[in-house]
């Protein structure tokens, strides 16, 4: 059974970004909005954002509204903030598998790749 996960890992503080909010899209003519969720104690999302006949082949995008978080850690941050929304677009061409997309973030740099 195919699903899509994700977590973010705040890497200038070192540990999991917690209650960084994160907006799911299908990519068609227009994005739809999938799903709005949080991110727990953990940096994870509770359970799959997508699973099963949800995931279907397609493109997709995670918005990780990352300036939210930024500004609720109280670091001494730029206004405008330099990373606000970080949009990750992606596909899935094999819905029964698993895909992972992770967000490394600091409030200048981000980095995300295919985990599993």
């Amino acid at each position: 059974m195919g699903r899509l996960t994700t977590h973010v890992l705040d890497t200038a503080l070192g540990r999991p970004a917690s209650g960084l909010p994160i907006d799911l899209y299908r990519i068609e003519a227009e994005p739809v909005l999938l799903k709005s969720v949080l991110t727990n104690a953990d940096g994870r999302v509770d359970g799959a954002l997508l699973e099963g006949e949800a995931l279907t082949a397609g493109v997709y995008e995670l918005r990780f509204r990352a300036g939210d978080y930024l500004r609720g850690c109280g670091a001494s941050l730029p206004e405008p903030l330099f990373l606000d929304v970080i949009p990750i677009r992606f596909g899935i061409a094999a819905p029964g598998e698993h895909y992972h997309v992770p967000l490394l973030l600091s409030p200048f740099g981000y980095a995300t790749y295919r985990g599993s």
